[in-house]
């Protein structure tokens, strides 16, 4: 196994809080931040530079999402007294809308792909589908423990990951007649982190709270490979992602390191010592090869590929 060959493009140090939540836009060269500082900050992607700092000091900010848009997000509070999320234009800093109806915090937020559909994940054991167009709730699931929702890449399939490692399918059409598929992802009990889709829809991700990685067949549920990662020593949840081919993982690892995987072998291709903190938010960005990490720092990476 070789070390990953990249470079740092830049580093870009938020003033005063550790990152809990970063997003690419789909179309254009852009990412945004959240920090624990009530702090969300927008970037150039192709240039590693910052354009706009804007605070939600009254509400925190946690979980963010870019819209289809690119001067706007939704985003969830972090002050653990309003559990509403918002809509925000970020080019006059105005909230468009407010969506109330979770009375515990957000946990997993996600944009559909194709519309302006959105869900939520609560640890009000609830899953809610949302409309920005609408400040009313377009949809209620209850569901069992800690969740996370995500959409495929065609925006017609939602899962919703839940407790004791099931995983259910819904059509977005018509989600109010139940899951048509359920998966169980059998020998971890662990509560979900998080979960994603590949690009190309044939796989998806799952991510625990005891540092494990899943990789699942989209299609069949059948686990393909397993990976393990070093725990954090504060406990934080490490994302995991896909490389925009769906040939590799790529998730941080509580000893600071950075690992990738080959999602055809299940092999470590490549461990890279990270000194900037553990990265527990990872992203690759959907228009480039290049991915982000964040911790207290902001960094993109650009790999060689050839080295993996």
């Amino acid at each position: 196994m070789e070390s990953l060959s990249s470079t740092y493009r830049s580093n870009l140090v938020p003033q005063g809080g550790k990152i809990s939540s970063l997003d690419f836009h789909r179309t254009e060269d852009l990412v945004v931040t959240a920090a624990e500082d009530a702090s969300i900050r927008l970037y150039d992607t192709a240039t590693a530079t910052p354009m706009k700092t804007l605070y939600s000091a009254r509400y925190g900010v946690d979980h963010i999402c870019f819209t289809h848009h690119t001067n706007a997000v939704i985003f969830s509070s972090s002050n653990g007294s309003d559990e509403s999320f918002r809509y925000l234009s970020l080019y006059d800093n105005r909230f468009l809308r407010y969506f109330r109806g979770h009375t515990q915090r957000v946990v997993s937020l996600c944009m559909s792909p194709k519309n302006d559909s959105f869900m939520s994940g609560s640890l009000d054991h609830t899953v809610r589908l949302w409309d920005l167009r609408s400040n009313v709730c377009q949809g209620l699931l209850r569901v069992r423990g800690r969740l996370s929702v995500a959409y495929d890449q065609q925006g017609l399939v939602f899962a919703v990951a839940m407790e004791g490692g099931a995983i259910k399918l819904f059509d977005g059409r018509s989600f109010d007649k139940g899951p048509f598929d359920t998966f169980l992802v059998g020998g971890d009990t662990a509560e979900v982190a998080g979960m994603k889709f590949s690009n190309d829809g044939k796989m998806m991700l799952l991510s625990t709270t005891n540092s494990r990685v899943y990789l699942l067949d989209a299609y069949s549920g059948k686990k393909m490979h397993g990976f393990t990662l070093k725990p954090s020593r504060d406990e934080e949840t490490l994302e995991a992602s896909f490389s925009p081919d769906g040939r590799y993982v790529i998730s941080g690892s509580g000893d600071g390191s950075l690992r990738i995987w080959s999602s055809l072998s299940g092999a470590e291709v490549a461990c890279w010592t990270n000194n900037a903190g553990i990265p527990a938010v990872v992203k690759w960005a959907p228009r480039r090869l290049m991915f982000a990490t964040a911790s207290y720092v902001l960094a993109f990476w650009i790999p060689d590929v050839s080295k993996l």
